[in-house]
Order: structure tokens, then sequence, then C-alpha cells
């Protein structure tokens, strides 16, 4: 029984013997099953998935504990991950959420930005490959973002794509200008969220906010602000407080774009149907504004 494993892993690791009693149905991302297991005094947080899909906990859980080490903003902590019969898993701290408001977004935004100081002396990367959603998402260590950028962001999207049937005419035109693109943008490696959208953030019932769900890696902070805006965009008050803490520099509405394109070539590889039209607006766009520079 999947359960029994479970349980007996978390009182391994917790030191104090833990039985669930109770396992409740929650959301666990697009791809995942997500259960909140209690005994009645304490609960946490599974996700399941195929037992294949275990390496894929394995990269969650090290970039929480990633961001953790930064001390700037909570995430739930993991506390185990593994295979039990044909399913993998992972278990968490659970968080109750629901309650934001204007100061919490805020402090969002301040605690974002002191995550973003955290930086890498190995430059553009992470210590082992991870996931964005279920795709794979390769972390070599490069010395130049925008070589780290095109080859390992946007060239590896554009290589799943074609096997996915999509057609992107201007592709390698759009890998050649990225140097130029990048050229005047000073770029120190910051520790990112790496998918940072509104359904991997949110607030305790406390109003503390809350990060999760990443994709972990160091490169350019501006990407994760760029995609807080690719879906309806956070409050207000998250941008006013990012920028107290840590302000953009110049430049960040033209390159947000091209950093949102991985998210919407991402998004057509997972789920296809109009993100290549959506894909092939935006390289028109990036590259219309290289010209007009």
């Amino acid at each position: 029984m999947i359960w029994t494993e479970i349980d007996a892993h978390i009182s391994r690791v917790s030191g104090e013997r833990f039985q669930s009693q109770q396992r409740r149905s929650v959301s666990g991302g697009c791809i995942n099953q997500g259960y909140a297991v209690s005994n009645g005094e304490l609960t946490y947080f599974v996700k399941l998935n195929q037992a294949s899909q275990v390496a894929m906990f394995e990269a969650e859980a090290l970039g929480l504990e990633e961001m953790l080490t930064t001390a700037s903003i909570r995430v739930p902590k993991p506390l185990c991950w593994g295979t039990a019969g044909n399913s993998g898993y992972i278990v968490m701290e659970w968080l109750e959420m629901g309650g934001d408001n204007t100061k919490s977004w805020s402090d969002m935004g301040q605690n974002v930005a002191a995550m973003h100081k955290a930086t890498s002396s190995q430059g553009f990367g992470w210590k082992i490959n991870n996931t964005i959603g279920s795709t794979p998402q390769i972390n070599t260590w490069t010395a130049d973002w925008a070589e780290f950028y095109a080859q390992y962001r946007l060239s590896y999207q554009f290589q799943l794509a074609r096997r996915r049937g999509g057609n992107f005419p201007l592709q390698e035109r759009l890998l050649a200008a990225i140097p130029e693109l990048l050229a005047d943008h000073q770029v120190q490696p910051s520790l990112v969220h790496g998918d940072l959208w509104g359904g991997n953030a949110g607030c305790t019932v406390s109003g503390e906010p809350v990060i999760f769900d990443p994709a972990t890696y160091f490169g350019d902070r501006e990407v994760d602000i760029a995609m807080t805006e690719l879906f309806g965009g956070f409050p207000a008050s998250f941008y006013k407080g990012y920028n107290e803490v840590f302000p953009l520099d110049a430049g960040y509405e033209h390159r947000k774009p091209l950093y949102n394109l991985y998210h919407i070539l991402n998004h057509f590889n997972l789920f296809g149907g109009g993100y290549s039209s959506q894909a092939n607006r935006m390289i028109d766009q990036i590259l219309a504004g290289q010209v007009a520079r």
C-alpha cells in the first residue's frame, strides 16, 4: 500500500511515528496529484506522479532547499521523496493558504528581490537539470548569459517544438540575434524561481507570501519578473515592493518578450494549440524591436 510506505518514510525522516488517518485530494498543479495527509495533529502536502518521474520531485526538493538557504521568502519545506510501487512522491510542509492583501504582495515583491540577490560564482545554470512543468530544463553551468539563454532555454525548446510539428520560420534569426539583444545588459547570476506565475505564488492565511513549484536555477532575475506579467500580472504592490529592494535595470521592457517566449514555447510543447502562433508573433515583435533600437 503506497500510503503505508509514505507514512513510514515520514516517520523515519521526522523522528516521530506518523500514520495518516485522513487523505484529502487538493491541487497538485497541472501534472501531479496532490493530497493533504493528516494524522489528526500533523498535516503534510504530498504530490504523486509515476515512479519514473521521481527525479522531478528530487529536483523540486533541492530547489526548495536552495531557496530556503537564502532566508528571503517562505517556501514549503521539503521533507522526503521517493517511490512506492508504481508511484513517485514528494512530501513537504503543509501551508494553509488564502490570506493575501496589498501588504502581502508588497512583501512578496521585497522578498523575491532579496532572493534574487543570492548569486553563484559558477555562472549561469544549476547543480542538476530539472523540469519546467514536465519538460526537461537543462542547467549546464555557462559563463555567458546570452549563450546560456540561447542554447539551454530557447534552442532546446525549439528542438522539442519541431518534434511536435511546430513551425518557427524566424527561429535561427532570433537565436543569432540574442547576443545583440542582450549586449547592453549586465547580468549577474541570480537565484530565480524559474516558473513564477500566479499559480505558483500566494499567501498563507496569516498573509505571509509564499512561492512554490520551482524550476530553480541561476539566471537573469528578469526572467522571474517577466513571467509574473505573462498571465495577467501580479498586483501593482508586488512590483513596487520589488523595485524598492532591487530596482529593475533600464531596458527590461524590451527584454521581457524575449524571456517570456521561453514559457510560450514550453506551453506549445506541453499543450500544443495556439501557442505556436503566439510564439511566432512574439518572435516578430522581438526582431522588430531589435531593428527599431
